[in-house]
């Protein structure tokens, strides 16, 4: 039990120094591409801080496990939505943007619907995974080639040096091995304490793999990069649903069973009440994200009481 402690204070300390760096170098590379944290945020960082679920989703997809792989996403943007970006609204008050709302966040309603569409057989097919995971492809060809410039409240004061090649994917392994480190440990020590796997699976893993973008969230609003934080939650579910989930159905056609699909209806939810919050008065209130704390919380306990 003591090494499963000194293990969860290791991880912790990786996601935190890794999310820091992870943030200035993205920013002084956004800078030097001459995009905004914003893009940077919902591909590079987004992308980088989603490997957990892609590992933990795609795994599970290939020996045949569908409900892992559909909940393990479902169950991490729920988490990303509401807990995290709620708590990273209760530290500082996100300021957001037309694009974000307007393109990203009604791009990420559209295709949650589209996926609760594809599922409403409960079944994904190998179609349905290669149609998510072009409409990916296609977002990040808009991304890039609209080429979105700085605003003003992007200037980076700093461009990026060769230092910086080797920072960004070092910073993403910290990060990514944090939240490694910190599910085993979280698991280990759950164990110990008489918590059931299935318990663990739902409450502690979800938010282990998504804590690698709680960490790095929380890092870029303190350090003012709005754009980056919010971003890389966004660019998380949506690479989670069209990346992941779409590569997942494309190497295994996927089944899910009835429950699942009441996950996705929550999941559908969420997502239009964050963009709402997002679109009122152009930023996220400490009310509004201790309101998606607390539906985070809710549906922890109810996990808890199944």
């Amino acid at each position: 039990m003591t090494v499963d402690i000194s293990l969860l204070i290791v991880s912790i300390l990786m996601l935190w120094f890794g999310a820091r760096y992870l943030v200035d170098s993205a920013s002084r590379i956004a800078g030097t591409l001459g995009v905004s944290d914003l893009v940077i945020g919902l591909t590079i960082v987004a992308f980088g801080t989603s490997a957990p679920e892609f590992a933990v989703t795609v795994g599970a997809a290939m020996k045949g496990k569908a409900d892992i792989s559909v909940s393990n996403i479902v169950g991490s943007n729920i988490f990303n939505l509401g807990f995290i970006l709620g708590t990273v609204a209760i530290v500082r008050v996100i300021k957001t943007s037309r694009k974000l709302v307007y393109r990203d966040g009604i791009f990420m309603i559209g295709i949650t619907f589209i996926l609760l569409f594809f599922f409403r057989d409960l079944f994904l097919s190998h179609l349905e995974g290669i149609i998510l995971f072009s409409l990916l492809l296609g977002y990040l060809v808009l991304l890039f080639y609209k080429k979105e410039l700085l605003e003003e409240e992007d200037i980076i004061r700093e461009r990026a040096t060769w230092k910086d090649i080797f920072i960004l994917p070092l910073s993403i392994a910290a990060v990514v091995g944090g939240g490694h480190l910190l599910v085993e440990s979280a698991c280990s020590l759950a164990r110990v304490l008489g918590i059931s796997e299935w318990v663990i699976g739902v409450t502690i893993v979800a938010a282990g793999t998504s804590a690698p973008e709680m960490a790095t969230s929380i890092a870029a609003v303190v350090k003012g990069r709005h754009g980056m934080s919010a971003g890389n939650l966004i660019g998380s579910d949506i690479f989670n649903i069209l990346g992941v989930l779409g590569l997942a159905g494309i190497l295994n056609e996927l089944k899910i069973v009835p429950q699942g699909f009441n996950s996705l209806l929550m999941l559908s939810g969420m997502v239009i009440l964050v963009v709402i919050f997002l679109r009122s008065g152009w930023r996220l209130s400490r009310f509004e994200g201790i309101i998606l704390v607390t539906i985070g919380l809710i549906r922890w306990v109810f996990d808890f009481m199944k």
